[in-house]
């Protein structure tokens, strides 16, 4: 086993978010776009496991143009979901912040009468006054009464399931009216990217912002005919292949379009593979465990990000980051600011993506912590990863993992390297005492 270094080891520095965050005001709502912002195709899969891609090392799935993608890009190895599960983790995505902050820290179900709060602000509604056409097709899984919908929420067109695809009744929308019940799954990913690749033919000549959360591979599996029966890992590896394939078909709309070189793409996942599913959960290669826990199965996940001539192409970034980042990430490209009036957890990686540049000295120290429910079980800090609680419950004794030697997590280190509990444990306190949980919403 590899000892840590001295100098990688974590001091007990403490640098608030809210100073962080408290950068600037969301832009006026007649801001007029500038010549260079990108276009932003986020998509976001739905159980994908750390292993399930070409380019992830899977042996038996086929993703020619997610791994393109890859080779065109940036690859993150290090890349985590803000929480094992699906309403959290897309909360956290479109918000930058952690579930704890703004409630949403449970699965919604067709029973639930909530939803994101009015108050919280998407991605979407930061970048619609820059000037962005914005939509959302696919899962939305944040409130499916009216008030909770896209629409109200940013986004300018809605097509897609209002939750996941194996709660019923499970209803196909276009903005706030059902189409189609129950949807027709076996063609939905199909028509998510049909409807996708209209959107950008629709808004070619200003910028865009297209989020895409493919209602799978999460379970009940469907592929369409032209996909069933193709790959050697069965349905669940037909499924990845059609959403690769999507993948492809808005890559060459763009290129059709010439707006390929004005494009930030995104690829990654909400949470790690549903094991308990047998063959029709996917991989999470060499980490522990998958969805629904923090362990690095749970969490970590695939994260590919393409923008030809800003990101080189052909990177690998070993250093971690999530999908707290993205809002924050993105709305900077598009050349907005932060919300100055709430905590952003969320940090600007754009030097990770293009590799020029320099993270805050800070960023060496930076903590991501792992939420299950309500509950913060774990902590990272540089390589070093401590877990305090387990299955909702904390644990008698905290364990210590090494990340870079033992992604697997497979030798607790917590009683050679007591010093480095002893600073985790006080970065944990200190962010539970940091802040008031948001009231949670079911």
């Amino acid at each position: 086993m590899r000892a840590i270094p001295h100098s990688s080891r974590v001091p007990f520095l403490l640098f608030p978010a809210a100073a962080a965050s408290a950068i600037g005001p969301i832009p006026a709502a007649h801001a007029q776009p500038a010549p260079s912002q990108p276009n932003i195709v986020l998509i976001f899969a739905d159980d994908l496991g750390y292993g399930d891609l070409g380019c992830y090392g899977s042996p038996t799935i086929r993703t020619p143009h997610l791994d393109r993608l890859a080779r065109e890009g940036v690859r993150f190895t290090d890349f985590y979901a803000a929480a094992p599960v699906c309403t959290p983790s897309r909360a956290a995505l479109l918000t930058g912040r952690y579930p704890t902050r703004t409630g949403l820290t449970r699965i919604l179900n067709p029973r639930s009468q909530d939803g994101i709060d009015a108050d919280e602000i998407t991605l979407a509604e930061v970048l619609r006054p820059l000037g962005y056409a914005t939509a959302c097709i696919g899962k939305w899984h944040l409130g499916h009464q009216p008030q909770y919908l896209p629409n109200q929420h940013g986004f300018d067109y809605f097509f897609g399931l209002p939750y996941s695809n194996d709660m019923v009744p499970t209803p196909l929308m276009r903005n706030g009216e059902v189409i189609e019940e129950p949807a027709e799954q076996d063609t939905l990913t199909r028509r998510y990217t049909e409807e996708a690749v209209a959107f950008i033919q629709r808004h070619s000549e200003r910028p865009f912002f297209l989020y895409l959360p493919h209602s799978m591979p999460h379970v009940p599996l469907h592929a369409s005919e032209a996909f069933r029966g193709r790959s050697p890992r069965g349905l669940y590896g037909d499924v990845v292949e059609e959403i690769d394939w999507s993948t492809g078909e808005i890559l060459a709309t763009l290129r059709e379009l010439g707006r390929e070189q004005d494009t930030l793409v995104v690829f990654t996942s909400d949470n790690g593979p549903w094991l308990i599913k047998g063959n029709d959960a996917g991989s999470a290669g060499h980490l522990r465990d998958g969805k629904g826990t923090v362990w690095e199965g749970g969490m970590r996940e695939p994260m590919i990000a393409c923008w030809p001539g800003v990101i080189p192409a052909g990177r690998v970034c070993r250093q971690w980051a999530s999908t707290l980042d993205l809002f924050t990430t993105l709305l900077v490209a598009a050349g907005g600011q932060k919300p100055r009036d709430r905590i952003v957890d969320g940090r600007d990686i754009t030097p990770l993506l293009t590799g020029t540049g320099a993270m805050p000295r800070a960023d060496a120290f930076h903590p991501f912590f792992y939420h299950r429910a309500e509950q913060l079980e774990a902590v990272r800090v540089g390589n070093w990863k401590l877990h305090v609680g387990r299955d909702l419950r904390p644990l008698e004794q905290p364990e210590l993992y090494d990340l870079a030697a033992d992604p697997e997590e497979q030798h607790d280190l917590a009683a050679a390297y007591p010093e480095e509990v002893q600073a985790l444990q006080k970065r944990i306190r200190w962010f539970q005492l940091s802040f008031a949980p948001a009231p949670v919403r079911r």
